[in-house]
C-alpha cells in the first residue's frame, strides 16, 4: 500500500497511470488448462514478466512466472533498437521488460523479444531461453506447430528452429528503404495493424508484407538540447503526400515466393490480414479515401485473390478489431454500418440490430461469437460510457458481463477471461470462467490511488452529449459556483466518458484544486452511432460547438461559474483546446494546449484524409479546420485568451512544428501565450518527473489565467 504522504501527481506518474502491476495481454490455451498473461512485479515496477495461471480440472488454480527479464538478462540493462522504440511508440507502450509475446496454436510455446534477442518459453515446463540468432530482433512469433520461430531483424524476415537450429532469411531487403515483416507507420499508428507477417495454419509458409518507404517524404526530428547529435530521419506520410508502397508475398519455408495480387492502385491500404484453418487467407484492403473496402480471399498457390465482399460508404468506412474472419463453417464475419447502427454480419445475415453498437469481435466459436459493444441509441436505457461483452448467434444476443463498467474478454473453448473496469472501484478485475462459472481471479499488483474519483455521469444538451462531471472532495452546495475546467479528448478514436474509475482520477485531482471538471464526448467520438462519428467529416471545428452545448446545459444542474471557464487537452484534445479559445473566446477564458495538431497538412495521410479529404482538392477545408490560418485566428480578435502550449520535442507522431507554427501565428497576431517545450519527450510522457510536473504547472497556469491565485 502506498504511503499517504505521496502526492497524486507523483503517484500517477510513478505507476504509469496505475497500469504497472496490473495483469494484461491474456491468452487462453485451447485445452483450457492455462491462462498466459503479462504483469510486472509491483505497482511501480516497469518490467513486465511472462506468467501462467494453471487451471487444473481438479485442483486449485496456481500462478507462476515463466520468464523474468531480470533473471534472463542477468541484471544487465535492457537495450532497445531504434526500430523497437518506434514500434513501442506506435502502440503507446511505455513499460519495459517483456511487453508483448506470441504463442503457438496449443499455447505451449511462447516467443518474445527482450533486449534485442529472441527468447522462447516452454509454458508447461516454465523454462525460458535465448536463441542464437542475429539481432536486433523485432516481433518473434512461433509457427502454429511450435517447431519454428519467425522474426524480423534489420528489415529481413527470418526463421529459426525452436531449438535454435537452421536460422535463415526468407526475405531480405533489396534496398535501404525496404523491409519485410513490419507494419508501416500508418498501419501501426492508424489502422490497428502492428504486424507484418502471418503464419499459415499448416506452419509451412507465411504471408509477409513488403514495405518500401522510398516514396515517403523525409522529416527530421532534432534534439535541440543536444546539438551534437544528428537529427533523426523519419519517413512521415503527411496528408496529400505519397504513402509507403505495401505489397504482400507468400513465402514458403522451402524457399518458394509468390506475390499476392490485387488492384493496389484502387485499394492501396492493407488494413487487416486473417489466416486460420477455417478458410483461405483473408485481406481487408481500402481505397485511399477509405470509402471502399474489399474483403479478399487469397489463393496461396497462385497469389490471385477473389472478392468475398465489398463495402462502400459516401463518408468513410471503419476498421474494427477481430474482423474480417471466418466462422468454423466458412462464413465471413464482419462489422457493418446498417440502418444507422454498427452491426455484426455473418455471411448474408445481420445478427444484431440498432440496440447495440459493435466495437470489436473478441472470439468466434463453434456455436456463437463473442463481441464487445455499447448500447445503441435505441436501447431501452442509456448506459453512459459502458461497454459490455455479448454472446451472439442466430438464436439471439446474450449479455455476458454484469454491472456498470467497461468490459472486455478473451476466450478459448470453455474458458473465458473477463476483464472489468467499474466506476466504483480502482483498477480492473480479471476473472476466469469455465463454462460460465468463476474458477479464478488473476491477481493485480497495481497500486491503490491516493484519491478516489467521484464521477457524475449524465447527458447534456439537445444532442444528449455524454458527460462526466467531477466536483472537489467535500464540496457543499453552500460553497457556491466553481470555476470550470473542460477536460476533453473530444474527437475520433478516443472516448473520455467511460464507466471506469481510473480514467477519471486526473480529472478528480484537478477538481480537488478547486474546479468543477466537465468531460464531454461530442460528435466524432466513437461508439454512439456511425452518424455521430461521421458528423465531423470536413468540419472538425463543430467539436467546439458540442463542448459549448454541454457546458451550458450542465450549468443548470451543477455549480458552474460560466465567467471562469478553462479547457485542457492533449493530442486531439490539445487541438480542441486551441480551437476553443481562438474560435469561442466568449465562452473559454484560458487553455492548456498539449501536443496539438494545429496545421492539418502536417498530420498523416490515413487519419487526416479520412476526415478532411485531399488537401490539394479541398484546401478550403484544411484552412477552415486549421488553428493557425487567418480564419482560425481572426474571429473575436479583440478577446485574447491565455494559452499554455506544451509539446515534446521528440514527438514523431504530432511533430513539434505544430506548436511552433501556432506560437508564431499567435505572436504575429499579437496574442500573448506560454510555450513549454519538453526535451526528449515523445507523444507520451513516461518520464516520472516530467509527467508529475506537467500536472502541477497546468494548475498554476490555470489559476493565474482565471484570476484564482489567491
Amino acid at each position: 500500500m502506498t504511503s499517504q504522504q505521496i502526492s497524486f501527481p507523483r503517484q500517477h506518474a510513478r505507476t504509469m497511470r496505475f497500469t504497472l502491476g496490473a495483469p494484461r495481454s491474456f491468452t487462453v490455451s485451447p485445452d483450457g488448462e492455462r491462462v498466459i498473461f503479462l504483469r510486472s512485479g509491483s505497482g511501480t515496477d516497469r518490467s513486465g514478466r511472462l506468467w501462467v495461471l494453471d487451471l487444473p480440472k481438479d485442483g486449485s488454480p496456481q500462478e507462476r512466472v515463466v520468464a523474468d527479464p531480470e533473471a534472463l538478462l542477468g541484471g544487465s540493462a535492457e537495450r532497445l533498437s531504434a526500430q523497437e522504440r518506434a514500434r513501442r511508440e506506435r502502440s503507446r507502450e511505455g513499460s519495459s521488460g517483456i511487453v508483448d509475446y506470441a504463442v503457438d496454436a496449443a499455447a505451449e510455446l511462447a516467443a518474445f523479444a527482450l533486449s534485442g534477442k529472441v527468447y522462447v518459453a516452454e509454458l508447461r515446463a516454465g523454462t525460458a531461453r535465448a536463441l542464437p540468432v542475429p539481432g536486433p530482433v523485432i516481433d518473434p512469433r512461433p509457427s502454429p506447430d511450435g517447431r519454428h520461430i519467425a522474426y524480423v531483424s534489420k528489415g529481413a524476415l527470418r526463421v529459426v528452429g525452436a531449438e535454435g537450429d537452421g536460422d535463415r532469411a526468407l526475405a531480405e531487403p533489396e534496398a535501404e528503404d525496404v523491409s519485410y515483416g513490419l507494419a508501416e507507420f500508418i498501419a501501426a499508428e492508424e489502422m490497428q495493424r502492428s504486424r507484418g507477417f502471418w503464419w499459415s495454419p499448416e506452419s509451412d509458409r507465411l504471408l509477409v508484407a513488403r514495405v518500401d518507404n522510398s516514396p515517403v517524404r523525409r522529416w527530421w526530428i532534432a534534439d535541440p538540447a543536444h546539438p551534437d547529435r544528428r537529427p533523426a530521419e523519419v519517413a512521415y506520410p503527411a496528408a496529400g503526400t505519397p504513402n509507403a508502397e505495401v505489397r504482400l508475398f507468400v513465402l514458403g519455408l522451402d524457399g518458394t515466393r509468390t506475390e499476392v495480387v490485387w488492384d493496389r492502385a484502387r485499394h492501396p491500404y492493407l488494413a487487416q490480414v486473417h489466416w486460420s484453418s477455417d478458410g483461405a487467407p483473408l485481406l481487408l484492403v481500402q481505397s485511399r479515401d477509405q470509402r471502399s473496402h474489399l474483403f479478399l480471399a487469397v489463393d496461396t498457390e497462385t497469389g490471385s485473390t477473389r472478392t468475398v465482399h465489398a463495402d462502400e460508404d459516401p463518408v468513410w468506412l471503419e476498421i474494427f478489431p477481430g474482423v474480417p474472419a471466418w466462422t468454423p463453417d466458412g462464413r465471413l464475419v464482419r462489422i457493418a454500418d446498417e440502418g444507422g447502427a454498427r452491426v455484426l454480419a455473418v455471411g448474408d445475415r445481420l445478427l444484431t440490430g440498432a440496440q447495440l453498437q459493435l466495437r470489436a469481435v473478441l472470439d468466434i466459436g463453434e456455436s456463437d461469437i463473442l463481441v464487445a459493444a455499447m448500447a445503441g441509441e435505441e436501447a431501452a436505457e442509456p448506459e453512459i460510457g459502458e461497454t459490455h461483452v455479448y454472446r451472439v448467434n442466430e438464436l439471439g444476443v446474450e449479455r455476458v458481463s454484469e454491472g456498470a463498467g467497461v468490459h472486455s474478454a478473451v476466450r478459448a473453448g470453455a474458458v473465458t477471461v473477463l476483464v472489468s473496469h467499474s466506476p466504483e472501484r480502482p483498477g480492473a478485475r480479471a476473472e476466469v470462467f469455465r463454462d460460465g462459472k468463476p474458477v479464478a481471479t488473476v491477481a493485480s499488483r497495481a497500486e491503490e490511488p491516493v484519491l478516489s474519483a467521484r464521477v457524475h455521469f449524465t447527458e447534456g444538451g439537445a444532442r444528449r452529449i455524454p458527460c462526466a462531471v467531477l466536483l472537489p472532495e467535500g464540496y457543499k452546495e453552500s460553497d457556491g459556483p466553481l470555476p470550470v475546467l473542460m477536460d476533453p479528448y473530444g474527437g475520433p478514436h478516443g472516448r473520455r466518458v467511460v464507466a471506469a474509475h481510473n480514467p477519471h482520477l486526473t480529472s478528480q485531482w484537478f477538481a480537488n484544486q478547486g474546479f468543477a471538471v466537465v468531460v464531454a464526448d461530442g460528435r466524432g467520438t466513437p461508439g454512439r452511432s456511425p452518424g455521430w462519428e461521421k458528423a465531423v467529416k470536413n468540419n472538425m471545428v463543430l467539436t467546439v460547438d458540442d463542448q459549448v452545448e454541454a457546458l451550458h446545459a450542465l450549468a443548470d444542474r451543477f455549480p458552474l461559474d460560466l465567467g471562469k471557464v478553462a479547457i485542457r487537452g492533449w493530442s486531439f484534445g490539445g487541438y480542441l483546446a486551441a480551437l476553443a479559445v481562438t474560435r469561442r473566446p466568449d465562452v473559454f477564458h484560458a487553455a492548456v494546449v498539449g501536443a496539438p495538431v494545429t496545421d492539418q497538412r502536417l498530420y498523416d495521410t490515413h487519419y487526416t484524409e479520412r476526415y478532411l479529404g485531399d488537401p490539394a482538392e479541398q484546401p478550403e477545408v484544411y484552412a477552415h479546420n486549421s488553428v493557425i490560418t487567418d480564419e482560425g485566428l481572426s474571429e473575436a480578435a479583440d478577446q485574447v485568451r491565455p494559452m499554455m502550449i506544451v509539446h515534446g520535442l521528440a514527438d514523431d507522431n504530432v511533430v513539434v512544428a505544430h506548436s511552433l507554427r501556432l506560437s508564431s501565428a499567435l505572436l504575429s497576431a499579437g496574442r500573448p501565450h506560454e510555450v513549454l517545450p519538453l526535451s526528449g519527450v515523445t507523444h507520451m510522457t513516461p518520464q516520472e518527473q516530467v509527467a508529475e510536473n506537467l500536472l502541477l504547472l497546468q494548475v498554476d497556469f490555470l489559476k493565474r489565467s482565471l484570476g484564482l491565485d489567491g
